[in-house]
């Protein structure tokens, strides 16, 4: 199975479409009154549609085992077809659209033996998949280019004592996301300093500046304190995205300061200088913080 540890939970919702076309008007009415030798078709069937549903990782091998929250099973009666839906939810780190299909799959298979005993020209038509929700293909800019500055804040780096790598780990994840890099520089943790770059970067209208570095708890980390006073906004809820999601992948995420606001119409994030709390901080709020700067967008033009 591919890694999804990087993954944030989010609502999933997928719906699947089933057809089953049966050849005798005769069956139809007789699902309708209820006289077909094998049972009420439609309940089995429901029933076993949710059993393939929980059952879809046992049966695909690359699907993984994820908390099923709701499963509904609907038929529609057009002419001689059964039209099957199969809606799934769940708030989890991957889709659901493989387990409606393989629901709706079921649902249409069930009806099939069930309904063979007194129509032999059933056929099963038309599996697909009529929507899909949550995930990283919700989040999409409106004809937005955006653009970022990378600023690791180390002594030790900048004096060539230490390779960067939570820097670029950072440009690393934001290419991902369509983000033109437009600065990358390392300077030593120093509050005029870092200061001076934040203002540089506004002035030239980046939409982001990422810190990395300065965060911690030593006396020499400052990046907190010179970055906050600069701010005209903090964004707390990114922040506690940002240690919710360290937190669940390290007990020492507790120990570190973020800081996330807005300079203007940039965004300012400071994230810890180690390469995996670089890169989890990015994992934790992208794509989703890409929606900041619609509204910005939006209220720039209203």
């Amino acid at each position: 199975m591919i890694d999804i540890t990087h993954k944030s939970n989010t609502l999933r919702i997928a719906t699947a479409q089933a057809t089953v076309t049966v050849s005798l008007q005769e069956t139809i009415k007789a699902i309708e009154n209820h006289t077909v030798p094998k049972g009420n078709v439609f309940e089995m069937s429901r029933a076993a549609g949710l059993l393939a549903v929980k059952k879809t990782p046992d049966i695909l091998p690359d699907c993984h085992p994820l908390p099923i929250e709701f499963t509904g099973i609907t038929y529609e009666i057009n002419g001689l077809n059964i039209i099957i839906s199969c809606t799934i939810k769940t708030i989890y780190k991957t889709g659901v659209e493989v387990e409606a299909m393989h629901g709706a799959s079921v649902v249409a298979l069930n009806l099939y033996d069930m309904l063979k005993p007194i129509d032999k020209g059933i056929e099963i038509n038309n599996i697909k998949l009529l929507s899909k929700k949550g995930g990283k293909s919700d989040y999409k800019l409106k004809n937005t280019h955006l653009t970022a500055a990378v600023i690791v804040c180390s002594d030790s780096i900048s004096k060539g004592q230490k390779e960067d790598r939570a820097g670029k780990a950072i440009i690393e994840e934001l290419e991902k996301h369509q983000v033109e890099i437009k600065e990358y520089f390392i300077i030593p943790d120093e509050i005029e300093t870092i200061q001076r770059h934040l203002k540089a970067q506004v002035s030239e209208g980046t939409s982001m500046v990422i810190y990395t570095g300065g965060t911690g708890l030593s006396p020499r980390d400052q990046t907190p304190e010179a970055l906050t006073p600069l701010l005209d906004k903090t964004i707390p809820g990114i922040e506690e995205t940002i240690r919710r999601y360290g937190q669940n992948r390290t007990a020492y995420a507790m120990l570190s300061r973020s800081v996330a606001g807005m300079m203007g119409d940039t965004l300012v994030l400071a994230v810890p200088g180690s390469t995996a709390g670089a890169r989890e901080s990015i994992q934790a709020i992208f794509p989703a913080v890409l929606h900041l700067f619609d509204i910005i967008k939006g209220a720039n033009h209203s």
